[in-house]
Order: C-alpha cells, then sequence, then structure tokens
C-alpha cells in the first residue's frame, strides 16, 4: 500500500483543511462536502487525514469496528464473547470509497451466499456502511450518486443504524461514519435532502497566483518520485496536527458555549433566512470544535465567524432578487452582526 500523501504537506485549501480537521474532532458536526475544480486535492486531504488519525481500540475481531466502550448493538455473539474476554485491538480509522455505481447490496450488506450453499445457513455478509463505522465514507462525484443510493445515505445519516432485511434475514448493526462527500457543481446539483445532511460545505478554487501553484506542483511531483522519502521530511509537522486533534478531542467536552455565544448563531442564521435549527446546531458544534483544536476554552464571535461560511452556504434558499452566490451572503451578513 503506497504511503498516503501528507496532510500538512497539502498547500493552501486552508477552508477546506480545516473542515475535515473539525469532522476528525466532532464526528457529530456532520461530515463535510467539498466542492470546485477538478485536481485540487479534496480526495487527497480525505485520505491525507484518516491516514494522520492515531489508530482506534475496537472489540477483537469484530466485523463492524465495535468500540469496546460503548453498548453492544451489532448481535453477534462471538465478539460480545471477545467483549466479555476484554480482548480489544487497534486498528487503522477506514476510510471507504463508495462508487457511483456500487450495488444496495454492496452498499448495506446481503446474504452470505458461501456460506448458504455450503454450510446452509443464512449468514449476513456486512457492507461500505459497515465498513466505515466510527471513520469516514467518502463519495467522489457525490452530485452524481443514483437517487436510490441517495435515499439509503440519508436514513442512515439519520438514525446511525443500518437495518436489513433481506431473504429472511433481518439484521440491525450501527453505522456511524463522517461522510464526506466531493464534486464539481458544473456537473450536476446534489439532492437538497442529502446536501442538508452534510455539517460543512466548502468551496475549493484552483489557485490563482503563480507562487502557489509552483509550490503545489514540486510537492506533487517530489512526493511521486519518492512517497516515503517525502512522508519523512513532512512526519514532525504529521505528528505536531496528530497531537493537536487528540488533544482537542479530549478538552472538547470542556468548551463553553455561553447564551450570547447561542444567541449570535441564531441571530446570523435568521439574517440568512435558513429554514430549521440544523444552521444553529452546526454553527455551535464546528465553533466548539475549533475552539477546542485552538486550545480556547470558551465559544466567542471568533470562532463563530471563522465556521460561518462552511456551516450555512449550503443552506440558504434562493433569492430570485439576490443574484449573489451563498458565499457573499454570508459575508454580508457576517459584516452587519459581527463588525470588526
Amino acid at each position: 500500500m503506497q504511503t498516503p500523501f501528507p496532510f500538512s504537506a497539502i498547500v493552501g485549501q486552508d477552508e477546506m483543511k480545516l473542515a475535515v480537521l473539525i469532522a476528525a474532532v466532532d464526528a457529530g458536526v456532520g461530515g463535510v462536502l467539498i466542492f470546485g475544480d477538478r485536481g485540487t486535492g479534496k480526495s487527497t486531504a480525505v485520505r491525507a487525514l484518516a491516514a494522520l488519525l492515531p489508530p482506534m481500540t475496537v472489540v477483537a475481531g469484530c466485523r463492524y469496528g465495535c468500540d469496546p466502550k460503548a453498548a453492544p448493538t451489532c448481535g453477534s455473539a462471538e465478539v460480545c464473547e471477545a467483549r466479555a474476554r476484554n480482548k480489544t485491538a487497534k486498528v487503522p480509522v477506514p476510510v471507504v470509497d463508495l462508487p457511483l455505481g456500487a450495488t444496495e447490496d454492496r452498499v448495506v450488506g446481503a446474504l452470505d451466499i458461501e456460506r448458504a450453499l455450503s454450510q446452509g445457513v443464512k449468514s449476513f455478509e456486512p457492507g461500505l456502511l459497515a465498513r466505515a463505522h466510527r471513520g469516514f465514507l467518502y463519495i467522489d462525484e457525490v452530485n452524481l450518486l443514483e437517487d436510490h443510493l441517495v435515499d439509503l445515505l440519508i436514513d442512515v445519516a439519520a438514525s446511525g443504524q443500518n437495518v436489513v432485511e433481506r431473504e429472511g434475514l433481518s439484521v440491525r448493526h450501527p453505522a456511524r461514519f463522517v461522510l464526506v462527500g466531493s464534486g464539481n457543481p458544473e456537473e450536476g446539483e446534489l439532492r437538497p435532502q442529502l446536501q442538508d445532511r452534510f455539517g460543512l460545505a466548502v468551496d475549493v478554487k484552483t489557485p490563482t497566483d503563480l507562487p502557489t501553484r509552483v509550490e503545489v506542483v514540486k510537492r506533487r511531483d517530489a512526493y511521486e518520485r519518492d512517497p516515503e522519502g517525502f512522508a519523512a521530511k513532512w512526519k514532525k509537522d504529521e505528528d505536531r496536527t496528530r497531537k493537536r486533534i487528540v488533544a482537542a478531542r479530549q478538552r472538547l467536552a470542556e468548551v463553553q458555549v455561553p447564551d450570547i455565544a447561542l444567541e449570535r448563531a441564531a441571530q446570523l442564521c435568521m439574517a440568512l433566512g435558513t429554514d430549521g435549527l440544523r444552521g444553529e446546531l452546526t454553527l455551535m458544534r464546528a465553533a466548539r470544535a475549533l475552539a477546542a483544536l485552538n486550545g480556547v476554552a470558551v465559544v466567542g464571535d471568533a470562532q463563530l465567524r471563522q465556521v460561518a461560511r462552511p456551516a450555512l452556504r449550503h443552506r440558504l434558499r434562493r433569492d430570485p432578487l439576490d443574484e449573489s452566490d451563498a458565499t457573499v451572503r454570508v459575508d454580508r451578513a457576517l459584516a452587519e452582526l459581527f463588525p470588526a
């Protein structure tokens, strides 16, 4: 397996990198939607972050990557026995690709045909959703995903569980993951129901200044010539970022979100006319994760301003009287409510 490109070596794209870091600190933020030009490092950032994260502890032998500290929910007798004996293992954080042409059985799981034919036993073969539990489910060109798979993802994202009814089997298992989608908006729009399930949305642009473009090419060329050597060069930066994520996770519960911060978040969402309360909830969670990353004890205007764009730009209604894009509208509201 080839050494992944170091997360710390990605040039620019600060908003995208911050968004995936926030999602790594608090999975409850709801995932990240990355739209932008081809070849701007979208998939590179996701895989680089997963390689950067510390290994996670699972119940030994669990096909669903169950957390030993959590209540058992997968219903596997072998796993429950391993849990009772305190058998655990360290595994890398999974990053699972969901192909656009995947079948429903491949995604949710299906009857194990080989075991059924050879042993006459009905057994469940987990799918991609089971593999992604406690990790990342990555969908490239998410705006081209077939409607029946979109419906599945919406259900699982809302419940955190995958329920499968197949050939007399009834299986329920945990499926909580950070959903990351990327795509090019010129190739089609994302269904609003799925778009709303993403906590943060990032617009990625091709660099327009000469030094940045040259640096991107130099680093990519150096990596392709010698992946291990390039990764070793960035090891200290990677270790520093890894420690920052671990420390942020530990202090997340201690970060305070005062009423005044909640009021400011609600005022911003009201000014922008967002539907429902997911905007406020995402703003609060993202700002708290950002504060934890930066070692700040109390969420304030600075954190809300920094996460407002990715948390709200994809939640705005289209205004026929205002042709400005969503980012401009968020910036305008910020300037009015959060004057510098």
